[in-house]
């Protein structure tokens, strides 16, 4: 069975990370194909919508970092593949829905808040864990979540890595439902057969109009994400962050 789920029906184009025993961490090879496949649906007149969603309790935890040297192998290459990401999601003409089935971190968090609509469960939470291990928000978080629940909630999200359940997302503006666990996939049927009933010439300009709107700051987000990480990613709190969390110890981080 693939990493990547990729089924088309109904209008419906549906990608499912699919590595439950490492909570959907990504790949640099999952990441490229999520990126294509959500590239080229522009092209294609039997996708009228796009859901992302993840497999057993995450929706999914970033990138894979696991592995004891982690960081000598994690570079400026997995910036972009995000960032290839999150353009694909906002840039793509179609709706993306975010299915959040469970933990949503790292990486993760950013993508599925680059969504149009951020369907979660009741147990789902968002982390932007990244302070955990020494770096920075990457994946436009920067742009993305301030512009969804205002600077100081991003600051306290981004600084204090503190995961926030799915009813405070929700009441914080940062996702658009949230639904009992057991009606999960249900709801997500609903909206998602609904958007792929709707106007499709509408929702791409409405999708356009309102980007053009709340999220002109994302493109320098990405860059300065990318400058930033790149720098962050030659230090030694990095590599003590990503040794640590393969350790599951706490990390020692002396600001070198």
């Amino acid at each position: 069975m693939s990493d990547l789920e990729v089924a088309v029906a109904d209008g419906v184009l549906r990608l499912t990370l699919n590595r439950p025993e490492v909570f959907n961490a990504l790949t640099g090879e999952m990441a490229d194909e999520v990126a294509a496949v959500i590239e080229g649906a522009t092209a294609r007149d039997d996708v009228r919508v796009i859901v992302l969603t993840g497999t057993g309790p995450a929706f999914s935890t970033g990138a894979d970092i696991s592995g004891a040297d982690a960081h000598e192998g994690f570079d400026v290459t997995a910036l972009d593949r995000a960032n290839r990401i999150i353009r694909a999601i906002v840039g793509v003409d179609k709706p993306v829905v975010a299915a959040v089935n469970g933990v949503a971190a790292g990486v993760g968090c950013s993508a599925a808040l680059a969504a149009d609509i951020i369907v979660a469960t009741e147990s789902a939470s968002f982390l932007l864990a990244f302070a955990r291990i020494g770096l920075m928000p990457d994946g436009g978080a920067t742009a993305t979540v301030a512009a969804a629940m205002g600077r100081a909630r991003a600051m306290r999200m981004a600084l204090l890595a503190e995961p926030l359940g799915a009813r405070d997302a929700y009441d914080a503006g940062l996702v658009t439902h949230v639904v009992a666990d057991d009606e999960f996939e249900e709801q997500v049927a609903k909206i998602v057969g609904r958007l792929a009933g709707g106007p499709p010439l509408a929702f791409a300009a409405t999708k356009r109009a309102i980007n053009a709107a709340t999220l002109d700051q994302l493109e320098g987000a990405l860059e300065s994400e990318r400058t930033g990480q790149t720098l962050l990613l030659g230090t030694d709190d990095v590599a003590e962050g990503m040794r640590a969390f393969g350790e599951k110890r706490k990390p020692t981080f002396r600001g070198e």
